[in-house]
């Protein structure tokens, strides 16, 4: 339901330009079109890598690295593991939930989890893009420190 008044409400604001403007509407509309396919052009190409980067890597391993002899390094795997993939929330939680039940601490988990959704490696040059290199280097190194924070802060607390 949601979904539908935004796009009612995006349709009836492009309507509002189109009566006000008709020039301009047109083209913010193209610039609009042109930065839409040259970020889908890079997110596709990079999912595709991420993609064949963890069908290449069997899910034994990466079980293996979150839920190893040592748990700070298990961490750290699961930080490394996050920054570095893509995959949609509805996705990373149950496979979280799997990897707990095979072993897996729950403070790499959530090093995993956090920097999945904080940082974004594999996304950096497109941020570099838009934001500059200053800033997005300096967002990426803050996000992993406090997901590693967030990450002990879970194991302290469960």
């Amino acid at each position: 339901m949601t979904i539908l008044v935004m796009i009612g409400l995006a349709a009836a604001l492009l309507l509002f330009s189109v009566i006000k403007s008709r020039k301009k509407t047109i083209k913010s509309l193209k610039i609009t079109g042109k930065l839409f396919l040259n970020t889908s052009i890079n997110i596709a190409g990079i999912m595709a890598i991420v993609g064949l980067i963890l069908a290449l890597l069997p899910p034994e391993l990466i079980k293996s690295l979150l839920g190893g002899e040592s748990m700070a390094l298990s961490t750290l795997y699961g930080a490394l593991i996050g920054t570095v993939t893509i995959m949609p929330a509805f996705i990373a939680f149950p496979l979280s939930q799997s990897l707990y039940s095979s072993g897996a601490y729950l403070v790499a988990i959530a090093a995993f989890l956090t920097t999945l959704t904080m940082v974004g490696v594999a996304t950096l040059p497109i941020e570099i893009n838009h934001f500059g290199k200053k800033f997005a280097l300096i967002r990426n190194g803050i996000s992993v420190l406090m997901a590693l924070v967030i990450a002990l802060g879970m194991g302290v607390l469960l």
